[in-house]
């Protein structure tokens, strides 16, 4: 008799990506979170900060590009890092390790429900910053093309650091004590909350270590007018350094995930 085939690995990823959207959507809090708390500081900041930062440059344009940065490490990152340990705690992993399924279409899954968060974010903060806000979007398609790019290596850089991460928590119950504050810290840090130059030299060398200060600089390169490059520290947006420094972080993620994921307690 002929053994029956087994579905690629792709595949059975693609179908466990598509579970975890549908598992996600069904949690509110987790979506009211995920997604409409970014639009939901950007209503708040925007209200409140209304002057220009910078000839024709108001600070709701700046914020709206930290915001999609900051949101890539939201859903990736801190959402992989929190959702993880609580899947290991309740035996979802370990069951999963006992199926025949590909270790590797689990992590495809994870991915997936990345992109599909970050995408609805991404739709929902530009169509609030410019239907509120008047923000102006790229006319450039190089501008789109950095922005493509950046996102991109944004995501598989936080989808990896976030699966790598997880193994540090020894709960789910408290992944998020551990998580969140890391997150916030880096936000404040990164020129997400305050223009990135105004903050002291100690605070940007230490946010020049991780990916999100150089997310947060891509971000800009794509929304705010060339002229804004000059007010970056080095003058510039940098645009190759974005790249080496994420493609970095992309690989030692991965490195790590390898080295300390852990499928049960």
């Amino acid at each position: 008799m002929s053994q029956l085939k087994l579905p690629s690995t792709l595949k059975i990823g693609i179908s466990r990506g598509f579970l975890e959207v549908k598992q996600f959507m069904r949690q509110r809090e987790s979506v009211v979170f995920t997604l409409l708390f970014p639009v939901l500081l950007l209503l708040i900041f925007g209200s409140v900060f209304k002057d220009e930062i910078a000839p024709g440059v108001t600070f709701s344009q700046y914020f709206v590009a930290g915001m999609i940065a900051s949101g890539l490490v939201n859903t990736g990152f801190q959402q992989l890092a929190i959702t993880i340990p609580m899947e290991r705690d309740d035996g979802t992993l370990k069951r999963l390790r006992g199926t025949p399924a590909p270790a590797s279409s689990y992590f495809i899954g994870k991915i997936i429900l990345v992109f599909v968060s970050m995408s609805i974010q991404v739709i929902l903060l530009l169509i609030f910053g410019v239907l509120l806000y008047g923000i102006t979007l790229p006319t450039d398609p190089e501008r789109w093309l950095t922005f493509i790019w950046v996102m991109l290596l944004g995501l598989i850089s936080s989808t990896l650091l976030g699966i790598a991460f997880s193994s540090v928590p020894k709960s789910g119950r408290g992944a998020s004590a551990v998580v969140s504050p890391i997150v916030i810290i880096l936000q404040f840090f990164s020129g997400v909350f305050f223009v990135f130059t105004q903050l002291p030299t100690w605070m940007q060398n230490f946010a020049a270590i991780f990916p999100l200060k150089w997310l947060t600089q891509g971000m800009r390169a794509v929304f705010l007018p060339d002229s804004f490059a000059a007010q970056e520290v080095a003058g510039s947006w940098e645009l190759g350094k974005i790249a080496i420094f994420l493609g970095v972080w992309s690989v030692l993620g991965f490195f790590l995930a390898l080295k300390t994921f852990r499928w049960e307690k």
